[in-house]
């Protein structure tokens, strides 16, 4: 997938999904923008080795290509890139007409996306392919006038692109996590360009292409899979190892449970066994009581557990050794990437962890980036 090398950006970067996945693919990230201090810290501890050069201070010491306010970018001192990647936040567009273009998203971050795009594009510098990720919610979000405007802008700013939903845990790591992605290319410099979406991967690891053929031949994973060792676990010396929730906070998760239920909420904790093949969405809030994704300890008398913050990791994707594995010998596609060392608190990792892409899933759309349409 390395037979021809592109440059990217990363912005609304988090602790670098993104650049994970289109580093493996031959991408040289030439600017980042995060404005997250904590997710900064993370960041720069896992890329500086690999892009040593993203992290270049000017002679002041201010970060020459590694952004902390998306609003302060200049495109003019932006490099020029053939990948424009981002994640960016979810906002409702404040509509003053009927273009339902570019002017639209003005006070928005999509703006400073598509403001970067729209200045590169007049300076001749336009980037081939845009990847953007957002929450399954987009497609409704201000009853779907939100991504009418951004596919508005992208045609514009002559954009073809495809938009779709895909589920994690078809991509070998055992979450349950729908996401929308949007894929836009350049017709000017890829006027027969096309996109199809894998689905998933296989069992040979190849790219699924149908969303039925992905939930009857997925690789399959368990949750068992992304253990760290029992014997690791509840070490009173060891604070991020003490994941067991107290009688008090499960007793408070399952009276929670019933009230929501009598109320017709439907809302409370997720318990699963470690061989169920997913569990739920894994979120930025998981540190304060890991209620969406509890693991079952019964057949050890103990009450449920959380994850660790090395195992929440893995869940996106993440290649975290940790305190090793329990199960190493799997189908995990966490195996697959880069190393990841985990640089901040237990409630931070949680936080960013929830908030980050699962790795597998960009990466193998960073594949078919590039078969389909950089070296097409």
């Amino acid at each position: 997938m390395k037979e021809k090398e592109f440059t990217f950006i990363d912005l609304f970067a988090g602790i670098g999904g993104f650049h994970q996945a289109m580093h493996s693919v031959g991408g040289t990230c030439v600017f980042a923008s995060e404005w997250d201090k904590y997710a900064r810290i993370s960041y720069e501890a896992n890329y500086n080795e690999i892009e040593p050069k993203l992290f270049e201070k000017d002679e002041e010491g201010r970060y020459k290509y590694f952004n902390e306010d998306i609003n302060d970018a200049n495109p003019q001192n932006i490099p020029d890139f053939d990948v424009c990647c981002g994640g960016f936040p979810c906002q409702a567009f404040s509509i003053a007409g009927l273009k339902r273009g570019f002017e639209d998203t003005r006070g928005t971050l999509f703006f400073n996306i598509a403001n970067i795009v729209k200045y590169k594009k007049e300076h001749g510098h336009a980037p081939k392919v845009l990847f953007m990720e957002n929450v399954k919610g987009l497609k409704l979000h201000d009853k779907g006038n939100t991504l009418r405007v951004i596919l508005a802008t992208l045609g514009e700013l002559n954009y073809g692109y495809k938009v779709e939903v895909l589920n994690a845990k078809y991509f070998g790591v055992p979450q349950n996590r729908e996401r929308l992605f949007i894929i836009a290319w350049d017709k000017e410099q890829l006027p027969n360009g096309e996109f199809n979406f894998p689905y998933g991967i296989d069992r040979e690891g190849n790219s699924i292409y149908s969303k039925e053929d992905a939930k009857e031949n997925c690789i399959e994973t368990h949750i068992k899979d992304i253990f760290e060792p029992r014997e690791a676990l509840d070490n009173p010396e060891d604070r991020n190892s003490i994941v067991t929730i107290s009688n008090r906070m499960w007793i408070g998760h399952q009276e929670r449970k019933k009230r929501n239920k009598a109320n017709g909420k439907g809302f409370g904790y997720s318990l699963f066994t470690p061989d169920a093949t997913y569990c739920s969405t894994i979120s930025a809030r998981y540190w304060k009581d890991g209620s969406e994704i509890l693991i079952d300890q019964s057949e050890f008398g103990l009450n449920p557990r959380k994850l660790t913050p090395t195992e929440a990791g893995r869940l996106q994707g993440y290649n975290i050794h940790g305190n090793g594995w329990e199960n190493f010998e799997s189908n995990l596609t966490t195996h697959e990437q880069i190393p990841f060392r985990i640089v901040v608190s237990k409630k931070e990792a949680y936080h960013q962890f929830g908030n980050s892409v699962a790795v597998p899933v960009i990466k193998r759309i960073a594949m078919e980036i590039v078969k389909q349409l950089l070296n097409a």
